[in-house]
């Protein structure tokens, strides 16, 4: 005789054994645009090791890392994003021809929008590839 059957892990971890095969695993994610996704990842990091105190300032990560001040102002800029827009770019799938959709330096003039309304009319050009960001945007 041949079973199919499942283990099944509730909250407390409580095991139920139920008859049947397994529910077909879910579809893997999206490709993230990998680049992006580790620049806000380490803007969200340097942040908050400034604001702890484990890093003096932005000045101490630069030399930390090996890079310029500017370059760590770049980077931690991605911040001034709406959150939405953070959002977006973290569950953003790559094209299928491999390049990326988006560039860190395309972003860098949303970035320095302060409004947040302003910026994501800006995103959406930038998204749908009708003009540059740079372009100034009015709402």
């Amino acid at each position: 005789m041949t079973f199919k059957i499942q283990v099944v892990r509730h909250e407390r971890g409580r095991l139920e054994l139920r008859e049947g095969a397994p529910p077909p695993p879910p579809p893997p994610p999206g490709p993230v645009p990998a680049r992006i996704a580790r620049l806000l990842a380490i803007a969200h990091r340097v942040e908050s090791l400034v604001r702890s105190g484990t890093v003096g300032d932005y000045a101490d990560v630069a030399a930390l890392g090996g890079i310029t001040r500017a370059r760590v102002s770049q980077i931690t800029n991605l911040l001034n994003l709406a959150p939405d827009i953070q959002e977006s770019l973290l569950f953003m799938e790559k094209p299928a021809n491999g390049r990326q959709q988006i560039t860190e330096q395309a972003l860098r003039p949303v970035a320095l929008e302060p409004d947040w309304a302003v910026q994501r009319a800006m995103f959406e050009r930038l998204v749908k590839g009708s003009g540059g960001a740079g372009d100034k945007v009015t709402v």
